[in-house]
């Protein structure tokens, strides 16, 4: 996350504490499960070999009640039974010396062995029955929910303004590969999983087939595309918004599957350009992109009762466009156009005073 975003959630987390937090659907450790089983054999397999040596070099403290000799198969078969706890008896510390060597030293080895066993045990099987126990059932609770892959700044402000739009948090989804944002993710409120966007498993864990919409905003717009591709590959029919930077990549996302393309140093352009010659215009777009504002941009499908009026006779707000059968019909037709059934309209209006959106066709 950009240093900006992750400072106000944390003056936010500081300030006050959030009452609603969010829910981490799946975080991995840092090491694969292979590679931690692999690290935690190799510490069990250090210890013994120093019990081991231990016993081997203090073999004169201990008695073989068989034939009374202490070879190395008996000292490696002494160290196992006695860092398992077994003992049969048959080799037993005779020496005040051996007797202190397994009190003070390998009594901890053994315990620290069996705290290994005990919480890879626990992390390789119990947490994973647990974690897929916790993602099934919060899965099961997703739908019509909105994906976000990438918490960088501009996914932190989609996320905000999706939740000021009226979304719920706890059905914003965000992906990130950094452990840190995803729990920073979850303290704002949403549910937080941990996983590389472009790869199908973790899509498929956040449910994109069931999403009302998918947000790609990874900052990279090579890694934004191949997000898009598999999105795409997954579900036909779900929604993606993909945050574009380099204006040569805008064809590239539309011909992956994005249904709408976005261009922050575009838009940013034209506001600074707009910022030049006038000194409203600029907040004022900025105050209607917010959903905070003072007028708010919303767009919903045109009511019966409407059908047959031009754009200049819909009250509730202004239409300064209207989406109809593939055309864009502009604000200059607002007095000749006449509205037709399943005709989209675009309004400003002040917050609360447009009609509800139909839920045929989602905003």
């Amino acid at each position: 996350m950009d240093k900006p975003a992750e400072r106000r959630l944390q003056d936010r987390r500081r300030a006050k504490p959030s009452l609603r937090k969010g829910r981490l659907l799946h975080v991995r450790s840092g090491l694969s499960a292979e590679k931690t089983l692999l690290v935690r054999i190799g510490i069990v397999i250090v210890l013994l070999t120093l019990v081991i040596a231990v016993f081997w070099f203090d073999r004169d403290g201990l008695r073989d009640n068989l034939d009374d000799h202490i070879s190395f198969p008996d000292i490696l078969y002494f160290a196992m039974i006695t860092v398992t706890t077994v003992g049969y008896g048959d080799i037993v510390p005779v020496s005040h010396t051996a007797r202190l060597i397994d009190a003070f030293a390998v009594t901890p080895i053994r315990i620290f062995i069996w705290f290994i066993f005990l919480g890879t045990a626990y992390e390789l099987v119990v947490q994973r029955i647990v974690e897929e126990f916790r993602l099934s059932r919060i899965q099961k609770q997703l739908q019509d929910h909105i994906v976000l892959c990438g918490f960088g700044h501009s996914g932190f402000i989609a996320a905000q303004e999706t939740v000021a739009k009226g979304h719920p948090a706890d059905r914003v989804v965000v992906i990130d590969d950094s452990e840190d944002r995803i729990h920073l993710a979850a303290e704002a409120g949403f549910v937080g999983l941990l996983g590389d966007a472009t790869s199908e498993d973790t899509l498929i864990k956040a449910c994109v087939g069931k999403a009302k919409a998918v947000i790609v905003s990874t900052g990279r717009d090579d890694t934004t595309i191949l997000v898009v591709l598999t999105v795409r590959h997954l579900s036909a029919a779900t929604k993606i918004v993909a945050s574009i930077k380099q204006e040569e990549n805008i064809k590239l996302a539309n011909l992956s599957g994005a249904d709408l393309v976005v261009s922050p140093p575009r838009i940013g352009g034209y506001l600074m350009a707009d910022a030049v010659e006038t000194s409203h215009a600029t907040p004022f777009l900025c105050d209607l992109m917010s959903a905070g504002g003072k007028m708010v941009l919303s767009e919903r499908r045109a009511e019966a009762d409407e059908v047959g009026r031009t754009m200049a006779e819909i009250t509730g707000g202004m239409v300064v466009q209207v989406h109809s059968h593939g055309r864009n019909i502009p604000f200059t037709e607002r007095n000749r156009y006449i509205i037709q059934a399943q005709d989209t309209l675009l309004i400003i209006s002040p917050p609360g005073d447009g009609k509800i959106p139909s839920p045929a066709h989602p905003l």
